[in-house]
């Protein structure tokens, strides 16, 4: 008679089991029943019941629970009496927690058992369920046998909410096979048979074991030069044990370490999180390196060691010490599956060699013709956590995220030396820190200048005939040197090309691009630029030049007209005057300061037809430029010098100025 809350200890199970943890438990029961018992033929079967209506597409039901069965010892008195106490310590010699029994009913909603043991020369039967009250052993019953032979038959039914997420008995006897490895290939005690059927079709029987030591076993052991490691915890070395296997045709396309307490498996997880290049599966060819008969497989390594019996959790599903790096231990899980992979690695050393290499070839075309402005960065990055098939973004990503590490190392090394009260710290490092920060200024002026390249690229392209032969509109132009409808304030500081026009309007302060002067409805230039931001600043300044910009469809001559309305020069001079009176205010509705002689330039950027070459000429007034590709004039009463360029010399100077800069990066 036992008094325990089963119920609210069923509840309290949270570590990582999961649904095939109580099948695992039955199962070890059933070998260590046969163990006891000692026979040479011992047998476990397993039965999977199912219910339900079944899937249209495998038209197999849902699996609804397992019935486990066993010719070992049975359920003697001593047996019955441990089930029956919570913590029992009789398999402790073996591993048990005395607890493992309690997950059955987290998953399933009845747990029967039935058994024949001896008791002297006569054969007894008992049969009991597990309760979810006060007692762990209900409605039990005993009695006398007419069997002539112990064993035990446990059944869990009636699953609960979660699922088994397999339905092809393959595929669970492959589940179950991994999960209990340890005692297939273990070399001091045989495992019993251990059989799988259907309990529909119990004539399509599986035998576990051949699943290994056979010719073209889907499991296959390979060997390990040195498949023992050592860790230290708290000042005392802890010893470990790798064993590698070939799972062929596998279940799934990762290669995995799992941790084995008492010859469980209890935790499993990606190689690739250690080492990348076990991402993928791997292949075998057949004999005499038949690629046709090959087979794929993945990677498993079981680890072994006292410091994992010790410190396996009650329910088996993961271990006392952390994950991560653990002060109090001293040796985490972490640890362990690292050094593991290592061991692994070794093993097949020349593919994940193989494979390193041609992520180094894809990481090196990736700086070279997409990021040559990490060429210096790239040489001292360490790769090897990337992707076994890292994209663009990948390796970006991980380039800026050291180059962010190596400037915060900089600036705190700046930042100390500093503050350094040792002159004699000076001389000797600040030459290294130079270096350090001459290095990173190189990688941004490297991106900084294949960007330009870029850009003019789309610049030139966007003034060619479109497939419709029809040039681009003044607009998408427009768009390539800056954003329409946008001013600097909505925009980050780089997010405009004004270096195509002239390199001074880089560090401009305030720009306007398409926006009315005054209001919604007024006038708008194409692009209007303050060099300082007056109306943020104490000394709104009125010596600061003001550049106004308007732009024309390529090969569009119109506004040369006489009837036109859109003449760019007389359009310039008008928001010149504009804003000489006052019209004009900043965002921030204050009055720009201007006076008699604050200068303006303003720009016209057109293609010079001859319809717009005489009309400068003739009726502007405009000095034509020696290149020929250009015209300027200054009016004097209002302090206005102004340019028509073409498109082909805005494209044509921005190429010349920055021709020597891709020269040297080999990018022109």
């Amino acid at each position: 008679m036992s008094n325990v809350n089963v119920r609210r200890l069923v509840e309290n199970i949270r570590s990582g089991t999961n649904i095939y943890t109580p099948l695992v438990e039955l199962v070890v029961n059933g070998i260590q029943a046969i163990d006891a018992k000692g026979i040479p033929n011992g047998l476990v079967q397993i039965e999977v019941l199912r219910n339900g209506q079944a899937d249209v597409l495998d038209r197999l039901e849902d699996v609804d629970g397992f019935v486990v069965k066993d010719n070992g010892i049975g359920f003697t008195k001593s047996n019955r009496d441990a089930f029956d106490t919570l913590y029992t310590e009789q398999k402790i010699a073996d591993g048990g927690k005395g607890f493992g029994r309690f997950t059955c009913l987290k998953y399933f909603d009845r747990v029967k058992v039935s058994s024949t043991f001896a008791e002297g020369d006569t054969f007894r039967e008992r049969s009991f369920r597990m309760g979810l009250d006060k007692d762990i052993i209900v409605d039990e019953k005993e009695g006398l046998s007419q069997a002539q032979a112990t064993g035990a038959t446990v059944e869990i039914s009636g699953i609960k909410s979660v699922r088994v997420p397999d339905k092809k008995l393959e595929t669970i006897s492959r589940v179950v096979v991994e999960r209990l490895l340890p005692y297939f290939v273990d070399k001091e005690r045989a495992c019993p048979r251990v059989v799988i059927r259907d309990a529909n079709k119990p004539s399509d029987t599986v035998s576990l074991n051949d699943y290994l030591g056979k010719e073209n076993s889907q499991i296959v052991e390979m060997k390990v030069d040195d498949g023992t490691f050592s860790l230290s915890a708290n000042e005392d070395e802890k010893t470990f044990q790798v064993r590698v296997f070939k799972f062929f045709a596998p279940r799934t396309a990762k290669s995995k370490v799992s941790l084995v307490a008492h010859r469980r498996e209890v935790t499993d997880n990606p190689l690739e999180s250690y080492i990348p290049e076990f991402a993928e599966e791997f292949f075998e060819p057949g004999p005499d390196q038949d690629l046709a008969k090959g087979r794929n497989f993945v990677i498993k390594a079981y680890v072994f060691g006292d410091y994992l019996n010790d410190n396996v959790s009650l329910e088996r599903g993961e271990f006392r010490f952390q994950t991560d790096t653990d002060l109090l231990n001293g040796i985490s899980q972490n640890d362990i599956e690292q050094k593991a992979s290592e061991i692994v690695q070794s093993v097949v050393g020349a593919e994940i060699a193989a494979r390193k290499r041609r992520k180094e070839v894809r990481i090196s075309e990736y700086v070279t013709n997409d990021a040559p402005w990490h060429r210096i960065l790239a040489k001292e990055v360490d790769f090897s956590a990337l992707p076994m098939r890292p994209s663009n973004q990948d390796i970006e990503l991980h380039l800026q995220k050291k180059k962010y590490e190596k400037e915060v190392v900089t600036r705190t090394q700046v930042t100390a030396l500093l503050n350094s009260e040792n002159p004699d710290e000076l001389g000797e490092k600040i030459s290294q820190l130079i270096e350090s920060i001459s290095d990173s200024s190189k990688n941004d002026l490297i991106h900084y200048v294949s960007m330009r390249k870029c850009v003019l690229d789309l610049f030139s392209k966007s003034l060619e005939i479109g497939a419709d032969g029809k040039h681009k509109s003044e607009g998408e132009v427009h768009d390539v040197i800056m954003p329409r409808k946008k001013d600097s304030e909505e925009l980050n500081y780089d997010a405009h090309n004004l270096w195509i026009l002239d390199e001074r309007l880089n560090f401009t302060s305030y720009v306007s691009s398409d926006k009315p002067l005054k209001s919604a409805k007024g006038d708008r230039t194409d692009i209007t630029i303050y060099n300082r931001r007056v109306a943020y600043r104490g000394d709104n300044e009125s010596s600061n030049p003001i550049t106004i910009f308007e732009f024309k469809k390529p090969q569009r001559d119109d506004f040369a007209d006489p009837s036109s309305k859109e003449d760019p020069v007389q359009q310039i001079i008008r928001y010149v005057n504009q804003i000489r009176e006052g019209k004009f205010k900043t965002p921030t509705g204050r009055d720009i300061l201007v006076n008699d002689t604050t200068p303006f330039y303003g720009y016209v950027v057109c293609d010079l037809t001859k319809k717009v070459k005489d009309w400068l000429q003739k009726e502007k007034n405009f000095t034509p430029m020696p290149d020929g590709l250009g015209w300027f004039n200054w009016s004097g009463n209002i302090s206005l010098y102004m340019e028509v360029l073409s498109w082909t010399k805005l494209l044509r100077d921005a190429e010349m100025r920055n021709k020597i800069f891709f020269n040297k990066l080999g990018i022109d």
